[in-house]
């Protein structure tokens, strides 16, 4: 039932892959405590600060051969890992059903923990995007800062929760990832794309659609462990804590998503005009993680 990896495992020197790097162990796993992590935040927040100090009287870098690859390697692994998942949860569904896939103990799978392992990495990797910004003198928005940093945390958490829904929110997240890092690809060697706009209109869909799936599970969980008078299906599986902060941060996403929106393409700049496709004459437009589309 998963032919992708199957075909792939040959490939891969498994037996030689220490435990803590096939599967998630807090305290062994690289960036599973959160000293580690909260660390490694800090630190790429004062990198790319301090880039943006040290570029203040330079010019700004190119990177474009750089910046080609990072954003072909974050789209390829990006449709990948989708597809591994796409057929490990197929197969989950097939012989759990509906319900269960998303909210069974049995849909944290070892393949899907990782899974959701090497998701949790390209986080890490994705926050070169603003080291690149940085680079370039383009400015750091807070929503594409933030949006970074804090996704990274995400999955830290849900890693640490095993929140059963978690591959419902990953897989949305890696398709728009697919189209967001062939975008900046496409763009970066001349390419001229028309659908730019639409990209955070699809992020807009994406953090709808996961929070339907999360408030569902959380909601299932709390009536099936503390309200089984409440009409529900069962519980759950997922620690409390990776629920209420999901449901939390994937909240505030929405909001900073919609706001950057409105004020991107609904908001005319004073004394001119918006244009057709909604963007204010004479500024550039960015996608929702704030990097600038021109």
């Amino acid at each position: 039932m998963t032919p992708l990896a199957d075909f792939l495992l040959p490939f891969l020197p498994v037996s030689s892959i220490p435990p803590y790097l096939k599967s998630y162990i807090p305290g062994e796993t690289p960036l599973s405590t959160w000293p580690v992590v909260s660390t490694a935040l800090v630190s790429y927040l004062a990198l790319i600060f301090g880039i943006r100090e040290v570029m203040k009287d330079r010019p700004p870098q190119k990177l474009n051969t750089l910046f080609r690859i990072h954003n072909v390697f974050l789209s390829a692994g990006s449709l990948l890992l989708l597809l591994l998942m796409a057929e490990e949860v197929a197969s989950v569904w097939w012989n759990a059903g509906v319900y269960d896939a998303m909210c069974a103990d049995a849909s944290w799978t070892e393949k899907l923990e990782f899974y959701y392992m090497i998701n949790y990495y390209f986080k890490y990797v994705e926050l070169l995007d603003t080291v690149f910004l940085a680079f370039k003198k383009k400015p750091l928005a807070f929503l594409h800062v933030f949006h970074h940093s804090a996704t990274a945390l995400l999955c830290y958490s849900q890693l640490n929760g095993k929140t059963s829904v978690s591959w419902v929110v990953i897989s949305l997240n890696l398709s728009v990832h697919v189209i967001m890092y062939y975008y900046y690809y496409a763009t970066a060697g001349g390419a001229k794309i028309w659908w730019k706009k639409y990209l955070t209109t699809i992020q807009i869909i994406q953090f709808v659609i996961d929070l339907f799936v999360v408030y569902f599970g959380t909601y299932q969980h709390y009536a099936a462990t503390y309200f089984p008078h409440l009409p529900h299906i069962a519980n759950c599986a997922g620690t409390e804590t990776a629920a209420l902060f999901g449901c939390g941060l994937l909240s505030s996403y929405l909001v900073l998503f919609i706001n950057f929106y409105i004020q991107t393409y609904k908001k005319p700049v004073r004394g001119k005009k918006a244009t057709a496709n909604g963007a204010a004459n004479g500024h550039a437009i960015t996608n929702g993680n704030g990097h600038k589309m021109d």
